[in-house]
């Protein structure tokens, strides 16, 4: 099959692994720059131009696009969609799990355990906010930040006015979470492909460092998740809509809270922690995709040779 691999990183560890995973496979698999495709829109014919020709001929496509292009990005994959192009992870999945507020809100009306978390337009009502997501100490986010960018640890109610202030000052959209204590600096990331768990590892910050990411120096180890935390993972890019999914959680005394489902979550730390072939999962789902689409094509088109004729309608 042909492949799709949307990445503007063709030598990072997540592209490079999906295409060897392809060609393991018997898959041809090709690395598109999303950000230099021209999206043509025309009557029943939409069209994707990349370096001047037409890309065509896909079975199915891998998305994973950063979120500082989530706009253009989702309308590459839309564009793809609209060309009947499988894609591992469809376009307006993308865009629920990039809308952190959003997406939580789809979270807590599913179900999914979670922080207490708060949101506000207007700095007048900090106290109102921390009280009501228990108390200081709180985490502040940035509605828009990604690998632990844009999150601060506030020690006291006086200091969660100066921070929030701040980021309203700047235009910037925050949200007000609980913090939970008992985590210590320590999150677990399930993996999920398929309605399926392939991996999961827990992610341990630095001394003194209450952000968990890999970015920031975390490092990542085997773990073996519990009932009750394969099911909120799974529960949680269910209701997000998200085939392929990282989704990061916390341990905490009433049960595993879901920080946040990644929708192009890396491949490097889940990999050397689990020693399992990730990649291979997602291309095996990828491809699977396109192939159904393939047969439900061939139930569709009747068979005919050149001198045969369409089957006459039965006799009423």
């Amino acid at each position: 099959m042909k492949l799709a691999i949307l990445s503007r990183e063709p030598k990072s560890y997540s592209t490079q692994r999906l295409v060897e995973a392809a060609a393991v496979r018997g898959h041809h698999a090709v690395v598109i720059d999303h950000m230099r495709c021209n999206l043509v829109l025309e009557k029943g014919r939409p069209g994707i131009l990349y370096h001047g020709e037409s890309l065509e001929g896909f079975d199915a496509i891998i998305p994973r696009i950063g979120a500082s292009v989530t706009f253009y990005g989702t309308a590459v994959v839309r564009q793809f969609e609209m060309m009947k192009v499988r894609t591992a992870v469809e376009s307006q999945a993308i865009v629920r799990s990039r809308d952190k507020l959003r997406s939580m809100q789809i979270l807590s009306r599913a179900g999914v355990g979670m922080p207490k978390t708060a949101f506000t337009n207007n700095s007048d009502d900090v106290p109102a906010m921390v009280k009501q997501v228990g108390g200081a100490p709180v985490i502040i986010k940035l509605l828009e930040g990604t690998q632990g960018l844009g999150v601060v640890l506030a020690e006291s109610e006086k200091a969660a006015q100066s921070v929030i202030e701040a980021f309203h000052n700047l235009k910037a959209r925050i949200i007000v979470q609980e913090f939970i204590a008992e985590s210590k600096g320590a999150d677990l990331r399930a993996f999920v492909v398929d309605g399926e768990v392939v991996g999961a590892m827990k992610r341990q910050g630095q001394e003194g460092e209450f952000r968990s990411n890999l970015h920031r120096g975390g490092v990542g180890t085997l773990v073996k998740l519990s009932r009750a935390e394969k099911a909120a993972a799974l529960l949680a890019a269910k209701a997000l809509g998200l085939s392929v999914a990282g989704v990061d959680m916390l341990q905490s005394k009433r049960g595993p809270l879901v920080l946040e489902v990644n929708s192009s979550p890396g491949l490097e730390g889940i990999e050397k922690a689990t020693k399992l072939d990730i990649a291979g999962r997602i291309i095996d789902f990828t491809a699977a995709l396109a192939l159904k689409k393939h047969k439900r094509a061939a139930l569709l088109t009747p068979e005919m040779d050149g001198d045969s004729q369409p089957a006459p309608p039965p006799a009423p």
